[in-house]
């Protein structure tokens, strides 16, 4: 079954298959390494995740997109999250 794209203003998004939640969530960070590994699970959140393959239209760059539904799950992601 393909997965639909979400369209908005900022993004185009493709949800991973892997999401147990496929909801854009109001506290998001894009991080523009399309190919690191975001495995959510390792970071331990308290609420709900998402993750989607990204488009941002402003500037044309391909990324991922996280998407928490607390703000202090967003903080932890930020704090813990090296591309490298």
């Amino acid at each position: 079954m393909a997965t639909q794209t979400i369209n908005t203003d900022e993004y185009t998004l493709y949800p991973s298959p892997q999401n147990q939640h496929r909801v854009l969530f109001e506290h998001q960070k894009f991080v523009a390494h399309p190919y690191a590994l975001i495995h959510l699970p390792d970071f331990e959140f308290a609420g709900r995740v998402s993750l989607f393959a990204a488009h941002r239209r402003a500037d044309n760059k391909m990324g991922q997109l996280v998407s928490c539904e607390l703000a202090e799950d967003l903080a932890r992601f930020e704090r813990l999250f090296k591309p490298d």
